[in-house]
């Protein structure tokens, strides 16, 4: 494994570049999903508590916009298929967990994501509890796919990431929205380049990509 911003597209670390095509040829079928339960858990950075779960507030749909500083990004959540997922984005957000944060790894080759949501940047932090896996039965990760960095199964935090370009992965990160507007965003950031910190085609973006506020929408 990679470690802090090594970790590809971890709440604390992913599977390296190395494997990562070859994972997503050839991963076995996902375990079935945990009922939803937040577990608490280290890191605690920027805490803002533990969320509770209520099937049918989770249930309901919203769309989140995050005002960065290279323009905006909305995505539809998908509460009917990740709810446990989507609660956790919202109850976060809800608490302005994210704003000020930056996204703090983008990848362009093999991979093709921006990965964002640690308050430290480091790759490393997280929102002091974690919870399961939801949503991998048949998960691909095509552009505009929002989905939950983690760091093996039912590990997910805080941290998640933007699929800019079709990208192979195994199904074992949580898609949980679409985005609905501002993929020439994402993919204007990609253009930009990263600094190759991790490795070729992995490092920090080129472009800060600031997150200035999240916000919820009903829908």
């Amino acid at each position: 494994m990679l470690g802090r911003r090594g970790a590809l597209l971890a709440a604390v670390v992913l599977i390296p570049l190395a494997t990562a095509t070859q994972a997503g040829a050839a991963a076995a079928a996902p375990a079935p999903a945990a009922a939803c339960a937040y577990t608490p858990a280290v890191p605690a950075d920027n805490y803002k508590g533990i969320p509770d779960f209520d099937p049918v507030k989770a249930a309901r749909p919203f769309s989140a916009t995050l005002r960065t500083s290279q323009g905006a990004i909305t995505f539809k959540a998908l509460t009917d298929k990740a709810p446990c997922t989507t609660n956790s984005f919202r109850f976060l957000a809800q608490r302005h967990y994210f704003d000020g944060t930056h996204c703090h790894r983008l990848t362009t080759a093999r991979l093709y994501v921006l990965q964002c949501g640690d308050p430290t940047g480091t790759g490393s932090g997280g929102p002091g509890y974690s919870f399961p896996d939801e949503n991998l039965t048949g998960a691909t990760y095509p552009a505009g796919t929002v989905a939950m960095a983690n760091a093996g199964p039912n590990t997910n935090g805080s941290q998640f990431f933007f699929v800019w370009k079709d990208t192979k992965l195994s199904p074992a990160y949580t898609p949980f929205g679409k985005v609905t507007a501002g993929l020439d965003v994402l993919q204007k950031i990609a253009a930009g380049g990263e600094d190759d910190q991790n490795g070729p085609g992995d490092g920090y973006p080129t472009l800060p990509v600031n997150i200035k506020r999240v916000q919820i929408k009903k829908m």
